[in-house]
């Protein structure tokens, strides 16, 4: 690690907290309460499903009960990509067809338009900046795997999609060892904090109510429970993602899978001519243990990948700390791709979790007879595909009360998917441990073979996970 290594600032939230600074603490729930749609969770899924009830139904009392403060999850932690990419999508081609599959990919695609479009009528000023999306191949079992997600995304429809070779990355990004990479116009960069901060303002303007400070304990029919008293509505919505494992009964609902990220001292203008990049676009990779960055709009590197993946009994931290060892590893990460940044320090380090179903399938759910609904299971994808899922909750809730028809939303295969939890521990820690213990081994493998083919123990790595 550099000179600097000290003055890493580990935890805290994130960087885009403290970049942004930390918000005033809504008041938590002052007592027992009634509401027409109570949400759980003050998160990217929680805030948009707020405002797009009462954009379509003003009349609507709706609640959201935040344990913290609102983006305290992932949606005030995760790497600012704003991107069209679903969780299980291949599967529900599989269970639905094709088409339906299609359909789906479509409305993520126009997901991204969306966001950007609501930020801009509403004032949030969240640093969009609409670059896309470039995945780079570094060995030539990468480069195999580049190609066929390249065709496999041209086969859902994506035909604005454009794949480079090694000289034509370089132009964009001077990644080194890129041999390939494949570019999506359906992507932005955006600072998560100023989002999230921003989304909060705009429904509590609308008349949402918002608490925050008040921990969800159990969820059941028309009642939301908390320490403070109990919210009684028609329709509770759980939006909880990574920290569902916390609510009474749903330990083994979604795994809370950690990812971890660093970023950069502000780059010179120097250094930012060795590494090009001057398209801002979202950047990952093609790795069994892929990694994923962007560029901020005050000229930092912020880089993120698994470090510990998941913690026994499915576990979340508090503030984000994350182990030396992993920040070590993001920095490596960082120099191999730009070895003219050895030198750069990395101010801040932090982590935070996702939710990951068994099946690694995306969901959206409303349960009819009971009021009881739910959105989540991004698998790391959430900043744009919470907006899809709030839009479909919406129109969920306006189907089962009668306030309208079934939409183009409510007819997409990830509505009310149902999958199997999780195993009982210690079954569900050793997989996922020993799951990226492989994938790490593979890219090793891979890397020192220069083999065209992807090796055999990133295959057994996804049988064990459930991802085919």
């Amino acid at each position: 690690m550099s000179s600097s290594a000290n003055a890493v600032v580990n935890g805290g939230i994130s960087f885009w907290f403290a970049d942004d600074g930390f918000p005033a603490v809504r008041e938590p729930l002052a007592g027992d309460a009634t509401a027409d749609v109570v949400i759980v969770g003050g998160g990217y899924t929680g805030l948009w499903t707020a405002y797009y009830l009462k954009k379509a139904a003003p009349f609507l009392r709706v609640t959201v009960l935040e344990q913290k403060f609102c983006g305290y999850g992932a949606s005030g932690r995760n790497g600012g990509w704003l991107y069209n990419g679903i969780a299980g999508r291949d599967r529900y081609a599989k269970l639905h067809g094709h088409e339906a599959a299609v359909r789906l990919q479509r409305a993520m695609n126009d997901t991204v338009g969306e966001v950007v479009r609501v930020a801009e009528d509403e004032g949030i000023d969240a640093d969009v900046h609409q670059g896309g999306v470039l995945e780079v191949a570094r060995t030539p079992a990468q480069l195999a795997r580049l190609k066929d997600f390249h065709a496999h995304e041209l086969s859902y429809g994506e035909k604005d999609r454009e794949l480079y070779d090694a000289r034509g990355t370089a132009e964009r990004i001077r990644v080194a060892d890129a041999v390939g990479s494949s570019w999506t116009p359906h992507g932005a960069r955006l600072h998560p904090v100023k989002l999230v901060k921003g989304l909060a303002a705009v429904v509590e303007a609308l008349g949402v109510v918002i608490h925050e400070g008040t921990p969800v304990t159990e969820i059941r029919p028309k009642h939301a429970v908390t320490p403070y008293g109990t919210v009684r509505a028609p329709y509770v919505l759980r939006c909880t993602e990574g920290f569902t494992a916390s609510l009474k009964g749903q330990r083994r609902t979604w795994l809370p899978m950690n990812s971890s990220m660093v970023v950069t001292q502000p780059l010179t203008d120097e250094q930012w001519e060795t590494v090009g990049w001057d398209g801002r676009q979202a950047l990952g990779d093609m790795a069994h243990a892929y990694m994923y960055a962007q560029r901020t709009a005050d000229g930092r590197i912020a880089l993120g990948g698994r470090g510990v993946p998941y913690r026994f009994g499915s576990r979340t931290d508090n503030d984000g700390r994350t182990q030396e060892a992993t920040v070590e590893a993001l920095r490596e990460i960082l120099v191999s791709f730009f070895p003219s940044l050895a030198g750069v320090a990395v101010e801040h380090a932090w982590s935070g979790v996702l939710g990951v179903p068994r099946d690694w399938c995306a969901t959206v759910t409303l349960d009819r007879a009971t009021g009881l609904g739910w959105a989540g299971g991004y698998v790391g994808s959430g900043v744009a595909t919470t907006n899809l899922a709030a839009r479909t909750l919406r129109d969920l809730v306006q189907l089962d009360s009668g306030q309208a028809g079934r939409t183009a939303l409510t007819d997409l295969p990830w509505v009310g998917h149902k999958v199997r939890k999780w195993e009982p521990e210690p079954f569900r820690w050793l997989g996922v441990q020993g799951m990226y213990a492989t994938y790490r081994a593979a890219d090793r493998r891979e890397a020192a073979s220069h083999a065209a083919g992807s090796s055999r123990l990133a295959r057994l790595a996804d049988r064990v996970a459930g991802r085919h």
